[in-house]
C-alpha cells in the first residue's frame, strides 16, 4: 500500500476582509461593504514523503498564507488540507504534533534568554516527555551547529544564528514534516549556505521539507520539485531539473528575442 502524501491540498482558498464593521453597522444590519481580497485562490498541491518541495513566487503570491494554513495557524475559506494523511481542519492538534514550522517574519525566540533556555521553554510547550528534553535539546543544537553557543543570550546572536536556532526550535518535536517559509531571507551568503546545508541534512534524516522562497538559485540547489506561482491562482509543478531547463529556455529566448 502506497504511503499517503506528506501534504495534499485541494482547491485551497483563503479570502481576507479589509476593514471592520462597526457595532452600529451590525445593529442597523447594514450590508457588509468591506473589500475582500483573495490571497490564495484554488491551490492543488501534492508533496511526497521524503522530498524537498519548493513553493516559489514573488511577494504577494500567497506563499506565506499557504504555509500558515498548512501549519493550522490560519483556517482556509474553503478547500481541504491533509497532512501526513490527517485532515488538518478536523484534527489540527494532531497535525501540529507532527509538524515543525519556521515561518517568515515570526519572532518566536526570547532574546533575553539563552538558546538552551529558549529550547527548554518550547520543549515544555511541545509536551516533549521530561526525560527526553535534555537529549532532544542536545540533538537539535547539534543539528543547527549551535552546541558551543547554547548558553549565550539570543540577543548576542547574529541573524543567521537566530535563524538556525528557530530551525532547532522547529525540530524539537522530532517532526516528520518541516515547513520553512523563506528561511534564508535577510541572511548573508555564508549564513544562507549554512542554513541550506541544514535543510539538506533534514532530507538525509528522512524528513519531508516544504519551503517557500523567491530565490531561484536556492530552489535550484535544494528542491526535488517546485511549484511556481505568479499570482494567487496559477500553480505549475515541475521537477527541479525540468524547472531549471524551462527557465533556461525562457532566458535564452529573451536574449535572442525569439
Amino acid at each position: 500500500m502506497a504511503a499517503a502524501p506528506a501534504v495534499e491540498t485541494k482547491d485551497l482558498v483563503k479570502v481576507f476582509e479589509r476593514g471592520r464593521r462597526t457595532i452600529w453597522q451590525r445593529l442597523r444590519r447594514e450590508r457588509d461593504k468591506r473589500d475582500r481580497f483573495r490571497a490564495v485562490d484554488g491551490i492543488d498541491l501534492v508533496v511526497e514523503p521524503g522530498e524537498i518541495f519548493g513553493l516559489l513566487g514573488p511577494n504577494g503570491a500567497g506563499k506565506t498564507t499557504t504555509m500558515k494554513m498548512l501549519a493550522t495557524l490560519l483556517i482556509p475559506t474553503s478547500g481541504t488540507i491533509r497532512v501526513l494523511g490527517i485532515d488538518a481542519l478536523a484534527r489540527p492538534r494532531d497535525v501540529r504534533a507532527r509538524l515543525g514550522a519556521m515561518l517568515s517574519g515570526e519572532r518566536s525566540l526570547y532574546w533575553k534568554l539563552t538558546a538552551r533556555e529558549n529550547l527548554e521553554y518550547f520543549a515544555a510547550l511541545y509536551h516533549v516527555p521530561p526525560h527526553e528534553i535534555k537529549a532532544r535539546i542536545a540533538n537539535v543544537l547539534a543539528a543547527a551547529k549551535l552546541t558551543d553557543r547554547a548558553d549565550d543570550y539570543v540577543e548576542r546572536y547574529s541573524t543567521g544564528m537566530r535563524q538556525r536556532l528557530a530551525l532547532a526550535r522547529a525540530l524539537l518535536p522530532d517532526p516528520p514534516l518541516v515547513v520553512l517559509d523563506e528561511p534564508t531571507v535577510g541572511l548573508d551568503p555564508q549564513a544562507s549556505r549554512d542554513l541550506r546545508d541544514r535543510v539538506r541534512e533534514l532530507k538525509a534524516q528522512g524528513r519531508t521539507v516544504l519551503l517557500t522562497t523567491h530565490y531561484m538559485e536556492e530552489a535550484d540547489q535544494l528542491c526535488d520539485r517546485v511549484a511556481s506561482r505568479s499570482d494567487s491562482t496559477a500553480t505549475t509543478v515541475r521537477s527541479s531539473i525540468d524547472w531549471v531547463k524551462a527557465r533556461s529556455s525562457r532566458a535564452a529566448s529573451d536574449r535572442t528575442g525569439l
